[in-house]
This record gives structure tokens, C-alpha cells and sequence, in this order.
């Protein structure tokens, strides 16, 4: 619920820099519970054709031959670019509220595991 609190707080700032001739054309955005709990993936599969972007969000388990995709979104290109920017943003302030600084994560550094790893205990 962290999430939803800051994402919350977030809106209501960009909300008080917005000019008040603008507000009249808010749009109410409503957030279920069911919703609001989400829903875990480890891996994302991205598709695209000439007029749209196709991202699934799949939940690997190791040691299980199939995978389930959990959600899939589509995208007009315009709304993934702005997805893609909002992403990297979102990112460099987490990178700078983090401090993280140091390891540059390549692409390699995020496959999940394939095949039947096992646990260990």
C-alpha cells in the first residue's frame, strides 16, 4: 500500500502545478483493492506490430516447464514511448534516492532462471 500512498502523493503535486484552467478537465482515476494488491511477474515479454506495443507480464516458477502469463497490456506506440519515458524517470530517482550508484545492471543480470533449478533449504 506504500505504492498506492506515494503514487497518490505524487498526483496531487503534479495537481497543485497544473494551471487552474486546466483542472476542470481532470479525470478521476479509481484504483479497486483487487487491483490495488497486484500481481507478481519476473519476466516480461514485449511484442509490437505497426500500430501497437504488446507487453506480457509472466511468473516464472524454477523447476515448472510452463509459465503462466499473468497480464498482458497493449499499447498504442505513442502511450509506450511514454511508458518507456516515465520508466527511466522513475528509475533515475530511484537510482538517486537509493544511492545505488556503482553496478551498472546489464540485460543478462535479469533473466530468471530457465529450467529446473533446484532449491535449497
Amino acid at each position: 500500500m506504500y505504492f498506492c500512498a506515494q503514487l497518490t502523493n505524487t498526483i496531487k503535486k503534479m495537481m497543485e502545478n497544473i494551471d487552474p484552467n486546466l483542472k476542470q478537465n481532470q479525470i478521476q482515476i479509481e484504483l479497486s483493492d483487487e487491483i490495488a494488491q497486484g500481481i507478481y511477474a519476473n519476466l516480461a515479454v514485449i511484442a509490437h506490430s505497426s500500430s501497437e506495443f504488446i507487453l506480457d507480464f509472466i511468473r516464472i516458477v524454477p523447476g515448472l516447464p510452463k509459465a503462466k502469463v499473468q497480464s498482458r497490456i497493449i499499447l498504442t506506440p505513442d502511450n509506450a514511448k511514454r511508458l518507456m519515458f516515465a520508466l527511466q524517470d522513475n528509475i533515475r530517482k530511484y537510482d538517486e534516492m537509493s544511492k545505488s550508484g556503482g553496478h551498472n545492471p546489464s540485460f543478462g543480470d535479469f533473466l530468471p532462471p530457465f529450467g529446473g533449478v533446484p532449491g535449497q533449504a
